[in-house]
């Protein structure tokens, strides 16, 4: 395949232009900046990539099997009013243009397929209920953004197959909310943020990835697929997990303020939470490396 991906240099499009490249498929970076995207894809290491800024998205895209689109600013980070509109603006903006370019591509040379990131902040929050595909959206602000990022790649030609994935917490090496919290939980001996009795939906990174690539060439894959693990877990017994796997106690809890403190509002994705099941990946067959946390901890920091 050829694959177009946006949102490479992040924390999955990394792994995944690692994946494609490992099986030789043909990738073409679509960045905002050249520079940073060359530092972590030297050509040495990845011959054959192309790394394209703004004005040659068009031409790359044009003749790509598919489209990955993963761009934008990360939310596990403080937010003011500015990171905020820049957080939905940075979704809706590059998700705009990259179903512009493949509808505006000629019939012969347009993408078959648009994998397009989503996230499971659709949901909104709840420590009761349980959400699948079929679910409604919530009312909170991260809600908002996902209802308008998704209405903006389902306005893709409809020839063209979508698989619109919500993404859940990811837990991997370099990066993420994981990063974020041990810090934390070394200093505060461990224990649950927040009540503990808040959801938490995960999936270890090599799951996305994987889910992710699936999506590419697999044509039962199509709509909306949640992208998280099938055991959800509250995070009380995350944070006793995660000790274990540390061999440190977990007893004292972390305070809200703590979290706040370094991630400001962005502290509510992990704070509210909610619980949610990949009823279609299930249906679908997808085969998880990582469905316990357990698991996926130990693989991370082992």
């Amino acid at each position: 395949m050829t694959v177009s991906v946006t949102g490479a240099t992040g924390f999955i499009g990394r792994r995944l232009v690692q994946r494609l490249q490992a099986d030789n498929h043909y990738i073409r970076v679509l960045t905002r900046s050249k520079s940073k995207a060359e530092l972590i894809f030297p050509v040495k290491d990845f011959p054959g990539i192309v790394i394209a800024e703004e004005p040659e998205w068009k031409s790359c895209i044009q003749g790509s099997t598919a489209v990955v689109n993963l761009a934008g600013t990360p939310i596990s980070t403080r937010w003011s009013s500015e990171i905020k509109k820049d957080i939905k603006q940075s979704r809706i903006r590059v998700t705009s243009k990259v179903v512009d370019l493949i509808n505006n591509s000629p019939e012969g040379v347009r993408p078959t397929v648009l994998v397009s990131a989503t996230a499971v902040g659709y949901y909104g929050t709840s420590e009761t209920q349980v959400f699948d595909e079929r679910s409604p959206s919530g009312n909170d602000y991260l809600a908002e953004i996902c209802r308008e990022w998704e209405a903006t790649a389902l306005k893709v030609n409809k020839d063209v197959r979508l698989a619109l994935i919500r993404i859940g917490v990811v837990l991997g090496k370099d990066g993420g909310a994981l990063a974020k919290m041990i810090p934390l939980f070394m200093v505060f001996v461990g224990g649950p943020v927040g009540s503990g009795r808040q959801w938490f939906s995960w999936i270890h990174l090599d799951d996305i990835v994987n889910l992710i690539y699936e999506a590419l060439s697999n044509p039962s894959y199509k709509g909306v697929i949640n992208g998280t693990a099938p055991h959800p877990v509250r995070f009380a017994e995350m944070c006793e997990q995660l000790g274990n796997v540390l061999g440190r106690p977990s007893w004292l809890p972390v305070p809200d303020f703590a979290l706040k403190a370094v991630l400001g509002e962005g502290a509510s994705v992990v704070l509210d939470g909610q619980k949610v099941v990949p009823a279609r990946a299930q249906e679908l067959g997808f085969r998880y490396k990582y469905p316990h946390v357990k698991d996926a901890l130990k693989a991370i920091l082992s």
